[in-house]
């Protein structure tokens, strides 16, 4: 599971904020993209994120009454 960086500008920041943080390369990378990720789900609007759980609720086999219990 390895990445090849062949961008010099990409490589070098990468190293830039490992040393700044004290971190090693990978810990720097996983780091970014797990920061990346929740910033960019972060910006799907609540309403859209809570319309696909509702969606996927009502998706859910109903319980009968009797079986709630």
């Amino acid at each position: 599971m390895a990445f090849s960086v062949k961008d010099e500008a990409t490589d070098a920041a990468v190293r830039k904020l490992a040393t700044l943080k004290g971190k090693g390369l990978t810990d720097v990378i996983r780091e970014a993209c797990e920061n990346e990720f929740a910033r960019t789900r972060g910006s799907i609007p609540l309403q859209d994120r809570l319309q696909a759980i509702s969606e996927r609720y009502l998706s859910f086999p109903k319980r009968r009454a009797r079986d709630a219990g």
